[in-house]
C-alpha cells in the first residue's frame, strides 16, 4: 500500500507543480516519445535476461504491492510452529515425524499455522530440512555447510528480480536521453520552418528526457529499493527457521534452539523472551498425529 500511496505523491507533485507554473498537460501527451523509451526498456530487459529472470522480476513487482512485510505476530506464529514441531519430534520420535513430513498438506501442525506458513517454498525447506534430522547420518558441521550453501543460493535467486529492476532505473534515464536526441534530428531537419513548429518540436524532444528521469527515480529505482528490503526480511525469517532447526538438530533443548532463533529477529520486531514462553505453554501438548 505505502509504494503505491508514495507514487502517487510523486505524480502529484511533479504535475502538479508543472501545472502551478502554466504548464500544458497535453504538451507532455508525446506517444512517439513514449513508444521508444518503453519499447526500448522492453528490449533492453528481454537481451539482457532470461525467460525466468523475467517472470523473478515482475513476481517482485507484484510482491512490492502486496505488502508482505513479516509483523511481529508472524514471528511469533513462526516460533510456536518450530515450536510445535520440535514437541512432536521429541515426543513420537523421528519416523512418526518423517512420516508426517511426506505429507505435510494434512500434517496438523502446517494446518493449524497455516496464516505462518502460507507458502510452499517454506514449506518444503522446513521439511527437506527436519528430514535431514531425522536421518541421523549428518552431523552439525555437514548441516551447517549444507544450510550454508542452500542459504547462499536462495539469496542469490532473491537478488535476481531486485538486480532486473535496478539495470532498467539505471536505463530509462539514458533512453530518455536517446529519444531526446532523436528529437533534436528532426528539429534540425526542420529549421526551414516557422519557429512555433520548431519549438513544439524542441518540447516533444524535452519531454523524453523528461519520461526518462520520471519513470527512473519516480518509479523503478523505488520499487528496487522496495523490493530488496522484502528481500532482505525474507533473508532475515529464513535465517530464523534455519538456526532454529539446526540448532535442534544438535539436541539442544526446545527453549534454546527457539532462543537461537529469536535473537535473529530484528528487534522492533522480536518478542519478549516471556512472552515467547508463555506462548508456548498455551499450544504445549496440544498436537495429535493426524488431524481429525
Amino acid at each position: 500500500m505505502l509504494p503505491l500511496i508514495g507514487m502517487v505523491v510523486v505524480v502529484t507533485a511533479v504535475l502538479g507543480g508543472y501545472m502551478l507554473e502554466s504548464g500544458h498537460l497535453l504538451s507532455l501527451v508525446q506517444p512517439a516519445e513514449g513508444v521508444i523509451i518503453v519499447g526500448a526498456a522492453i528490449g533492453t530487459l528481454i537481451a539482457a535476461n532470461s525467460p525466468q529472470q523475467l517472470r523473478c522480476a515482475w513476481a517482485g513487482v507484484v510482491t512490492v504491492f502486496r505488502n508482505p512485510t513479516p509483523t511481529k505476530q508472524f514471528y511469533i506464529s513462526t516460533l510456536l510452529m518450530l515450536h510445535s514441531l520440535f514437541e512432536y519430534a521429541r515426543r513420537n520420535g523421528a519416523t512418526k515425524l518423517e512420516d508426517q513430513l511426506d505429507h505435510p498438506e494434512q500434517f496438523v501442525v502446517f494446518r493449524r499455522h497455516a496464516k505462518a506458513i502460507h507458502d510452499p517454498v517454506t514449506v518444503d525447506f522446513i521439511c527437506d530440512t527436519l528430514r535431514l534430522t531425522t536421518l541421523g547420518q549428518v552431523n552439525r558441521f555437514e548441516l551447517d555447510e549444507l544450510l550454508e550453501q542452500d542459504s547462499d543460493m536462495r539469496e542469490r535467486l532473491l537478488r535476481e528480480s531486485a538486480t532486473t529492476l535496478v539495470m532498467l532505473a539505471d536505463a530509462l534515464p539514458g533512453l530518455g536521453i536517446l529519444s531526446a536526441v532523436l528529437g533534436v534530428v528532426i528539429t534540425m531537419n526542420s529549421l526551414r520552418e516557422i519557429p512555433k513548429t520548431i519549438g513544439m518540436k524542441v518540447a516533444s524532444a524535452l519531454v523524453g528526457t523528461f519520461l526518462g528521469i520520471f519513470l527512473s527515480y519516480g518509479f523503478a529505482a523505488p520499487i528496487a529499493a522496495h523490493l530488496e528490503r522484502i528481500q532482505e526480511a525474507e533473508l532475515i525469517y529464513y535465517q530464523t527457521l534455519r538456526v532454529a532447526i539446526a540448532a535442534f538438530a544438535r539436541g539442544l533443548p526446545i527453549a534454546i534452539s527457539l532462543e537461537f532463533a529469536r535473537r535473529g529477529i530484528p528487534p522492533d520486531l522480536r518478542p519478549g523472551f516471556v512472552e515467547l514462553e508463555r506462548a508456548c505453554r498455551q499450544t504445549s501438548g496440544k498436537i495429535v498425529e493426524m488431524p481429525p
